[in-house]
């Protein structure tokens, strides 16, 4: 499979030609769409990662619909702050000559070693598996992806973290059941030999009921680590770990609401955690659901009580905007990508000590 194609020139507008500069005084230093128009109607589900050679790096599904055949994984390269074209890098045909859409990548760049890509493979969430590949030039090009082991989906929706000891814990989670019937639930993945190989946890307990997917994965100065993930019950859930990862906390809700859309987290260079969310509920009429707008900025810097510092979006769009990622890169600066109705990805670029302050008592 070839996987450097490029999608057509007419279909791309560079970046800059949609950047829109922001106020000197707003923490938001750039916004700017990825691509502008593609050969596909929908995009969804991006991640974010900064290469060893200091690029930041997109990849994202489209195609016609979510679940539809024809959905590929799709990534491209920031060069001196300009978006290149973008250029699939993975696909769902099988060695049948079937197709089967793909679903949430998920880029990841380990302190050592090629930049990597995970990503899923099926019918729907039930039934997907997970697959890999890897780019060792700055994410031009990727190797020959392969399909990671049984019981191993790889990252569901948020980046993989590496812990002190060199291993790599990637925030995993399982849906199970029909839409009447849905039990969703919380593990996590290790690797101890660089990805060649991972464990898998135990299910996180849920004496609550909460049901939660999409966990992303904090840090914190006591060397705890902390996981916020997303449910169908109207609020974020939290779980804890005092061992580098290896047990969780039983579920708790957090005080942030949910309308049953994916969030990511990064713990910034200062120790401050920030998180990418969806600022509403579900919705009393359709359970479960909700508006996947406005889309905020929290601050926190102990992981349990959560400040909603910033307003990415506001305006009420037919999809909303929706799963978002988050990095912050060497330079300090913090990169956001998301669903913008479903049609484009949006990028932000942060400047963190330009956001509102805390208040005096959690700083």
């Amino acid at each position: 499979m070839a996987l450097n194609r490029r999608l057509p020139a007419l279909a791309i507008v560079m970046a800059c030609l949609v950047s829109t500069a922001a106020p000197s005084s707003s923490p938001i230093l750039q916004s700017q769409f990825i691509y502008d128009s593609a050969p596909y109607p929908q995009a969804h589900a991006s991640t974010l990662a900064e290469t060893q050679a200091g690029t930041i790096v997109a990849a994202w599904f489209g195609g016609t619909r979510e679940r539809d055949p024809d959905v590929t994984i799709y990534a491209a390269r920031r060069i001196k702050d300009v978006w290149q074209a973008p250029v699939k890098v993975a696909d769902g045909v099988q060695p049948d000559g079937t197709r089967l859409p793909t679903w949430n990548p998920v880029l990841f760049q380990p302190p050592k070693g090629p930049l990597i890509l995970f990503y899923k493979v099926g019918p729907n969430p039930r039934e997907w598996w997970g697959m890999v590949t890897t780019s060792t030039d700055d994410g031009r090009t990727w190797s020959r992806p392969r399909r990671l082991s049984d019981g191993i989906f790889g990252p569901i929706k948020n980046k993989p973290v590496a812990l002190q000891d060199g291993s790599w814990l990637s925030p995993s989670s399982m849906e199970e059941g029909d839409a009447k019937t849905a039990r969703w639930s919380l593990h996590f993945e290790r690797s101890v030999d660089g990805g060649k190989s991972w464990t898998r946890s135990a299910p996180v307990a849920s004496p609550e009921g909460l049901q939660a997917i999409q966990p992303s994965i904090l840090f914190h100065k006591d060397g705890s680590l902390e996981a916020i993930a997303r449910t169908r019950q109207g609020a974020l859930a939290v779980t804890w770990s005092k061992d580098q990862g290896k047990s969780w906390s039983p579920l708790a809700a957090i005080d942030l609401p949910n309308p049953n859309s994916g969030t990511d987290a990064v713990t910034l260079a200062d120790g401050r955690q920030l998180l990418v969310y969806n600022h509403s509920a579900h919705s009393r009429e359709r359970p479960g659901k909700g508006l996947r707008y406005p889309l905020n900025v929290a601050l926190s810097n102990d992981g349990v009580r959560w400040h909603n510092v910033l307003t990415l979006e506001s305006k009420a769009l037919p999809s909303g905007y929706a799963y978002p990622a988050v990095i912050q890169a060497r330079d300090g600066r913090v990169h956001i990508s998301y669903t913008y109705n479903r049609v484009r990805i949006r990028h932000v670029v942060l400047a963190p000590d330009a956001l509102p302050p805390l208040p005096v008592d959690q700083r």
